[in-house]
């Protein structure tokens, strides 16, 4: 889990919720429920004579994914050759099962492609599908309480232990076993007692208090893969055998190394004993993060939290198991980051969290601000602000957790001066004089440095720009030239912080380290950086490989001296393994005088003109025979076109990684000038007073170089772990994209590769796979034989001999230990818990018989005895009922027949009952059958003594009717009824065809969208288009028929041309002087406007819709009383110049407009 990627994750094995409203539900019924889910799913088949139906495991889209629903598993006798569907409830499934005897085939049964011991009473099955498939029962939801519960569950989510899998010498097999868990959301996975952690880039909720008390004092195997099972693991072994622990922490950036630590740390801190204050020392173990990380971490391309240095802390306990003190040993912090960062990446957090968290009267004491982009070592990689990071909450941590670890006001001020003058420092500018010599461009920022350190100016200065050189006893003051002073002023900051971060870690540890000299117990927690291969690697990936190469070598070594000493105490034969011993990889790069790191010293400390080319040289003349190393110049050609000219590579056991020498020899000098050292140790700030001791400055031999430092402290550190014994997580990154449901294949490959994992765990599959104490593995499966069923009362040893020789395991299948069974592979497992799990249905078969006689039995006895005592009562109840009933309808019959004889009188006692049910009959006749429409008149008819109320009813019910009518009209539709009327009173009984328009609405704007552009703006200014509609015009000349298009305004009628939209005739409605038509069915109708002063007299026009536009011009036009309907003959229209036309108008049933000789024109249409 590395650093920060992931808060929390999830292990094998959540509580199953219930469904709201639902009782709980039995494990047991949940793991029988799932394993025949998983029967469906594999299609198993056999004869058989027993049925269990099944009608659970239904999960609906809208349950959540983590509710289980188990309604009923039942048992019951098979009937029937194959279970039919019953006709009522949920499509269901039946699995038939029958006990038979197993004969031995070459020692072995086969049953369903697994192997099964013979002469045992095993059931097989088989499954008939009912209607439609029970859907199974989502994987990640399984929850089992032992590995051995979770070999059922193989299939769906993998082994929990590699070292189950059949396949275990496939690459392709590991790493599908682990996707298949990875998608499962579950990240951890055993290899015997390494564990395999994937980050799962998102925050899961598996590590709360509950959890850890679930893992605390269990055996290792009793709960799922999980880091807090390795801690318990560690911290049991430490207090049972007073043994030193230490668990190892391996991974690249961003596997989740640095959260797996924290999750330890706080699983220590709660599974531990406490009081007052061993509390104050748990607090202060934990509060050592923050501070570490804030100091000591940073955002990089593939982890927004990534430890840039390794940490190894040893915590101690007490005799009682309770953590007295701790410390920390920290190695190869990533200095040059102080002063360069690549794009997409930050400096250490502690220079943001500064500036972000700092209030304006710290930062003005630190002559800071608040954007980081101000300061050249903070705005180099441009992305200051990152989304997971909260610098300003982080801050606040620090500060906390710093005077809980004991640090003084004074030593946090000293410390946060330090941080500021380090950013300051990378501010400072360079110029060439006139000599070509370095001078400072901004002294008022070396004069901010010089105060937050407590130097000297001058000095300062002085040391910035010059350096001493002694010669025969005489020293003098070279200048130094820009690049120079720019590399002086880098190795100055590097320097500063690298001793800060030291100082720091000493602090904590006189903070931590308990002072109580008795014997204390450790458990040493080592995070450290995992092997690296970039597109171009240096010297700190050379340093972090050796690490790891060293790292492996130990994790190969103890891993086989944990196996052995496994087998030596079970009095199992050891089998010698064949591994890759890459002793020979760390020789080449530490043997003393031929290895790396003394060929790089020597070339550091030789006087002449040495470079990385003459060590890259000097490497080649040296080591270039060694089989793990080539250059460019050794390989062959083909090899040489991947090796650059000053590039060497190295085979290391993961794989092979090309190194860049540039930088070699600085890396490892890490030179810092002595003016520079001479200033800082005048320095008033505590801190780099003490950092900076005089004393260094006497010393006239050379400084101790970094890979040699490297060495020695690796060495130290590994016999650290030599002393201890070992446990191991292996983190895993399953992406660089940080996305939590992405897994890359290829990038886990690698990883695989350089941890050493298949290595691992082809040693630990070299002898056992399986390995289990007698009592746990009796117990589990002591049912498979008779002899050790029910109850075994003997040694655990020699039931376990009884059962594996009744199930019939093969000699070379398994062996007996001391106090463990050894099996030797996965199959001969699974094929015994395959027969486990079908053997449990016998035994719930028979458990549900027994107890389900008895519960009816006892059911029977208590309903016949209730049955007696409630049937007689109830037998009495019924007889006083029935009188009571029999009284009343007497009764009620006797003032029917009375109100019946009387119902002619007035209102009296004897007829009130009758004519009550009278009223209410026919208010309830009336309830079904009253109008629906106001223009229903039918009323229910009333009886004689009701007429009068049936006539008030009846007038009351219409006014009621006609308001809700009234009130539900709108005012278009008001408009619309009253042009309805206005129409009636033109043409009623006037025209014929104004019977069928009655039942066609008018148009409110027929056609008015659909007016071209220029017909409106022919039109007069603020006259809008009211009613539009296409017409026939006949022109009174020869009235030949035109197309037009007839636009009522308010104020006027206009005449267009259909086709170019041309004005042709515009009437003003005040000069309208009247429209006639005929009686007749026709369409024609006449607009009579003047004639006189250039007008073109009457529009003689034939529309669709003549009853509607005549009606709707008149109302508009306000001449309802000018519209004339001729009954029969003819209409005369006025023409231009004073002249006159005839339209005659004729009955006929060939409807037709046509010119008589006589030059009229004649319109024949259907008469009334």
């Amino acid at each position: 889990m590395g650093g920060g990627a992931s808060k929390n994750a999830v292990a094998d094995s959540p509580e199953p919720k219930v469904l709201e409203n639902q009782d709980p539900i039995p494990q047991d019924k949940v793991d029988d429920a799932r394993m025949v889910a998983d029967l469906i799913e594999n299609g198993t088949s056999n004869v058989t004579s027993h049925r269990i139906d099944v009608s659970a495991d239904v999960i609906k889209e809208d349950v959540p994914d983590d509710a289980i629903k188990v309604t009923t598993i039942q048992v019951k006798p098979a009937t029937e050759s194959k279970p039919k569907a019953e006709k009522t409830g949920p499509p269901k499934y039946g699995i038939e099962i029958r006990k038979q005897p197993i004969a031995k085939g070459n020692g072995h049964l086969t049953v369903s492609d697994s192997k099964f011991p013979g002469n045992t009473p095993l059931h097989s099955y088989k499954i008939f599908k009912f209607q439609q498939p029970v859907a199974p029962v989502r994987a990640e939801r399984y929850s089992v309480s032992t590995m051995e519960g979770a070999l059922t569950a193989r299939d769906r989510v993998g082994v929990q232990d590699f070292v189950l899998l059949e396949e275990y010498k496939s690459e392709n097999a590991f790493i599908f076993n682990l996707k298949k868990r990875f998608k499962e959301k579950l990240i951890y996975t055993y290899i015997g007692s390494v564990l395999v952690s994937v980050n799962p880039y998102q925050q899961l909720s598996f590590y709360t208090q509950y959890h850890m008390e679930k893992y605390q004092g269990v055996n290792f195997y009793e709960m799922p893969p999980h880091v807090y099972a390795i801690a318990d693991n560690v911290y049991r072994s430490m207090r049972n055998e007073s043994c030193d622990q230490c668990i190892l922490i391996s991974g690249e950036s961003g596997a989740g190394k640095t959260e797996a630590s924290k999750y330890i740390l706080q699983y220590l801190s709660v599974c531990s004993t406490s009081n007052e204050q061993v509390g104050h020392i748990k607090s202060q173990l934990l509060q050592s993060n923050p501070v570490l990380e804030a100091f000591g971490n940073a955002k990089t391309h593939r982890n927004d939290n990534s430890s840039r240095f390794g940490k190894y802390m040893d915590i101690q306990f007490d005799y009682k198991g309770a953590p007295v003190g701790g410390h920390i040993l920290n190695y190869l912090l990533e200095k040059s980051r102080v002063v360069h960062q690549a794009s997409g990446e930050r400096n250490f957090h502690i220079f943001y969290q500064l500036m972000e968290g700092s209030d304006e009267k710290m930062l003005r004491k630190l002559c800071l601000e608040k954007t980081p982009d101000t300061y050249f070592y903070t705005n180099q990689g441009k992305c200051a602000k990152v989304r997971s990071i909260n610098d300003r909450k982080d801050f606040i941590a620090v500060q906390k957790a710093l005077k809980v670890l004991e640090f003084s006001e004074q030593q946090i001020d000293n410390l946060f001066e330090i941080v500021a003058s380090v950013l300051h420092l990378g501010n400072v500018n360079f110029s060439a004089n006139d000599e070509g010599n370095a001078v400072v461009q901004n002294d008022h920022v070396v004069q901010k440095v010089s105060i937050l350190l407590g130097c000297d100016l001058d000095q300062l200065l002085q040391a910035l720009t010059h350096r001493t050189i002694e010669a025969n006893k005489e020293k003098m003051q070279s200048p130094l030239a820009v690049d120079q002073a720019v590399y002086a002023r880098d190795a100055l900051a590097k320097a500063v912080y690298g001793r800060m971060f030291n100082w720091l870690v000493e602090s904590l540890n006189g903070s931590l380290t308990n002072k109580d000299v008795k014997r204390r117990s450790l458990i040493g927690l080592l995070d450290i950086y995992g092997f690296e291969i970039f597109k171009s690697n240096s010297f700190e990936q050379f340093c972090i490989n050796f690490c790891n190469e060293k790292l492996q070598q130990l994790f190969i070594q103890l891993t086989l001296k944990q196996e052995q000493e496994e087998y030596r105490s079970e009095g199992i034969e050891w089998e010698p393994v064949e591994y890759f011993n890459n002793k020979v990889i760390c020789d080449l790069v530490e043997e003393r005088h031929k290895g790396i790191i003394d060929i790089l010293d020597e070339e550091c400390l030789r006087p002449g003109d040495a470079s990385d080319k003459t060590f890259l040289k000097k490497l080649e003349e040296t080591v270039g025979e060694h089989k793990h190393f080539v250059t460019h110049a050794l390989g062959d050609a083909k090899m040489r076109k991947t090796i650059g000219y000053e590039e060497f590579r190295l085979i290391h056991y993961a794989g092979e990684v090309t190194y860049s020498i540039e930088g070699f020899l600085d890396k490892n000098n890490d030179l810092l000038f002595r003016d520079l050292k001479e200033t800082m140790s005048k320095a008033t700030n505590e801190i780099i007073k003490s950092v900076f001791p005089t004393s260094e400055l006497a010393r006239l031999k050379r400084p101790e170089t970094v890979g040699s430092q490297f060495r020695t402290s690796l060495n130290k550190l590994m016999d650290i772990l030599m002393s201890k014994e070992p446990s191991y997580v292996r983190c895993i990154k399953p992406n660089d994209a940080k996305m939590s449901d992405r897994f890359d294949d290829n990038l886990v490959r690698h990883q695989v590769k350089y941890l050493g994992l298949m290595e691992n765990l082809r040693v630990r599959r070299a002898g056992f796979a399986y390995r289990r104490t007698y009592d746990v593995f009796l117990k589990r499966y002591k049912s498979l034989c008779p002899k050790t069923w029910p109850r075994w009362d003997g040694p655990a040893k020699e039931g376990v001999a009884l059962l594996c020789k009744h199930i019939d395991y093969a000699d070379g299948d398994y062996r007996l230990g001391k106090t463990k069974i050894f099996i030797r592979f996965p199959k001969t497992l699974f094929a015994t818990e395959d027969a486990f799990q079908i053997r449990k249905h016998e035994l719930a078969t028979q458990i549900q018989a027994s107890f389900r006689g008895w519960s009816q039995w006892r059911k029977f006895q208590r309903m016949r005895d209730a049955v007696t005592l409630l049937s007689a009562h109830w037998r009495r109840v019924l007889a006083c009922r029935l009188r009571e009933k029999r009284k009343k309808a007497v009764h009620d019959v006797r003032k029917f027949i009375l109100g019946f004889i009387t119902r002619n009188r007035p209102r009296c006692p004897e007829n009130a009952h009758f004519l009550d049910y009278v009223r209410i009959s026919y208010l309830q006749r009336c309830q079904s059958g009253l109008p629906r429409n106001v223009l229903d008149k039918s009323w229910p008819k009333a009886p004689a003594a009701l007429e009068e109320a049936a006539d008030l009813l009846q007038h009351l019910y219409m006014r009621n009717m006609t308001l809700k009518y009234v009130k539900t009209i709108t005012p278009q539709r008001k408009a619309a009824m009253e042009e309805k009327v206005l129409a009636s009173a033109i043409f009623r009984s006037k025209k014929r065809g104004y019977e069928e328009s009655v039942a066609q609405p008018f148009q409110d704007k027929r056609q008015v969208d659909q007016l071209k552009p220029k017909m409106q703006t022919s039109m007069d200014p603020g006259d809008k288009p009211i009613y539009c509609c296409t017409v026939t015009k006949y022109d009174r000349h020869g009235y030949h028929a035109r197309q037009r298009t007839l636009v009522v305004g308010s104020s006027a009628t206009y005449l267009f041309d259909s086709k170019d939209g041309k004005l042709k005739q515009k009437i003003l409605h005040s000069e309208l002087r009247g429209i006639s038509t005929s009686s007749l069915g026709d369409h024609v109708f006449v607009l009579h406007a003047p004639s006189e002063q250039k007008q073109k007299g009457d529009a003689i026009v034939q529309s669709t819709f003549a009853i509607e536009t005549m009606t709707k011009l008149a109302n508009i036009a306000k001449k309802s009383k000018d519209v004339k309907v001729v009954e029969n003959g003819s209409i005369l229209h006025d023409m231009a110049g004073g002249k006159q036309g005839t339209i005659e108008f004729h009955a006929g049933t060939q409807p037709s407009v046509t010119k008589s000789k006589q030059g009229s024109l004649v319109v024949i249409a259907p008469g009334r």
